[in-house]
């Protein structure tokens, strides 16, 4: 349809540019389109009434474009007759809306002119023909070109180059070259230097094994995130680690050499690994535990909480620590609210000077677990490749049509459990004994004090089994108060109390 207007009244048209990416944030291509656009409107002597941008919008991903979507409500609204575009995909890479701008043309007479394509009449059969023609074009160019970058992406993910985003923590040293970054908001340029990411931060990387080394021996990821905030290392944007960042952190594929592209291990990456793969992979079993607690609520203070039992009148229970009936001072009660308490402070330190007692015997070292001398690390890290690989071919002869669904599931359910099972075996390899820093130490008491409350209530679990019994009432014959004899240790190793 053409634009029709009064004797001597310009044509009132408006202008629309879009550039789907703007890697400078300058916004060049938008103008560059703008000035085209200008000039075929005023070779037309048509008055531009507005002109409309969306800069670094994809109309094909299916994003709002801000600025189209309030060209179509003023062009209902009768704001102009004439739409001017650089070129048709500018305004559509999509049938549904395509056919919306349609509608829309013929019901307000709206006619579509364009720098690169020329004319396109929608009143017309043939224009309307025109333009499916050339979105549908348009988005097979589109669709190709996302299939390549996904593609370029997933090469880069499997030789193990880094694709870009936040620095990972443990990686990226600087080479002594800089670039231009540009501020998209605000268009303002600044350099900065260019990292390589194949090469380690020697303090991340400690950090990262100080981490592992203590998960693995029992400790907890609030202490690692505590040790971090003692010496002051931050995120690589300069955050506190809390703990969700700290269990990311520990979880990261990468810190055992290992690629990723969309969520799914493809190969060794091209980077100095901080971590060996049985001890990542045991680490990764311990935080996905389904039986670990993900959202423990308040970290026990004191030493034998819920570790304890009670042992009141035969009672199992776990005890944990209150200051309720008047106290002044925490002590331990039975989880069922009967009666009855010890105080806290008194048989944490009872226990404390037993187990350091048994820790310092010249027999300590049958304590400590034997190591699995069983487990052929090599050979199962070998076999999880083959399991991956089968899996990978699995899924491109699924995505190929080459095999049904039924089969692919099965397969799949198949090598996720025996790749389960080789990640249990490494794990086995990998976990340290928690008995490990204290059995053999020089003063046993002084590398006690130096753990965190979470190992020491580790070496606990490992060691021995703690009962409070019912206590004996007056004064004990060493002239105290407190009954040791109704503390009771049970060992879940080498056997025997201490003399």
């Amino acid at each position: 349809m053409k634009p029709t207007s009064a004797p001597n009244t310009p044509v009132r048209a408006v202008i629309y540019c879009r550039i789907s990416q703007d890697r400078t944030g300058a916004g060049l291509g938008v103008e560059r389109q703008r000035q085209d656009c200008e000039a075929l409107a005023e070779r037309n002597g048509w008055d531009v009434v507005e002109v409309y941008v969306d800069n670094d919008v994809s109309a094909f991903s299916g994003k709002l474009r801000k600025d189209y979507r309030r060209m179509l409500d003023d062009l209902e609204q009768g704001t102009a007759t004439v739409v001017v575009a650089w070129h048709t995909d500018r305004l559509h890479r999509s049938p549904t809306e395509l056919e919306a701008y349609i509608d829309l043309s013929e019901r307000r007479g709206v006619s579509t002119h364009t720098v690169q394509a020329g004319t396109i009449d929608l009143a017309t059969p043939s224009g309307r023909m025109t333009a499916r023609i050339l979105g549908a074009v348009a988005r097979q160019e589109s669709e190709h070109k996302g299939h390549r970058v996904a593609r370029a992406r997933q090469q880069k993910a499997m030789a193990g180059d880094w694709a870009g985003g936040i620095r990972p923590f443990g990686w990226g040293v600087p080479t002594g070259e800089t670039r231009k970054k540009v501020n998209r908001k605000t268009g303002e340029e600044t350099e900065e230097p260019v990292l390589d990411m194949t090469k380690i931060v020697p303090e991340e990387a400690a950090a990262l094994e100080v981490g592992t080394d203590m998960l693995l021996s029992g400790g907890s990821i609030r202490g690692w995130a505590r040790w971090l905030a003692d010496k002051g290392i931050t995120t690589t944007r300069g955050n506190p680690v809390g703990p969700i960042e700290a269990r990311d952190m520990l979880l990261r594929p990468r810190n055992a050499g290992i690629a990723i592209y969309k969520g799914e291990e493809v190969g060794r990456g091209q980077w100095a690994p901080i971590i060996d793969e049985p001890r990542f992979r045991a680490v990764v079993a311990i935080l996905t535990d389904p039986a670990r607690r993900s959202t423990p609520g308040a970290q026990p203070r004191w030493l034998g909480s819920l570790l304890y039992r009670c042992g009141r009148d035969e009672c199992t229970h776990f005890v944990y620590v209150t200051q309720s009936g008047g106290r002044k001072y925490p002590s331990y009660r039975c989880q069922t609210g009967h009666g009855g308490g010890r105080r806290t402070e008194k048989v944490d330190e009872h226990v404390e000077d037993v187990v350091v007692e048994r820790l310092s015997r010249d027999d300590a070292h049958d304590l400590l677990l034997p190591g699995p001398d069983d487990v052929d690390v090599y050979a199962l890290q070998a076999e999880s490749e083959v399991i991956r690989k089968r899996m990978k071919d699995l899924g491109g002869m699924f995505g190929a049509g080459q095999l049904e669904l039924e089969p692919f599931t099965q397969g799949m359910d198949t090598a996720r459990g025996q790749l389960e099972g080789i990640t249990r075996q490494l794990a086995r390899a990998a976990t340290v004994d928690p008995l490990v820093d204290l059995v053999g130490a020089q003063d046993v008491r002084k590398a006690w004090r130096a753990l965190e409350l979470d190992r020491k209530r580790s070496v606990l679990r490992a060691l021995v089994e703690v009962t409070l019994k019912t206590p004996r009432q007056g004064r004990m014959p060493d002239g105290g108060y407190f009954d040791y004899d109704a503390v009771v240790f049970e060992w879940k190793r080498g056997g025997g109390a201490p003399a």
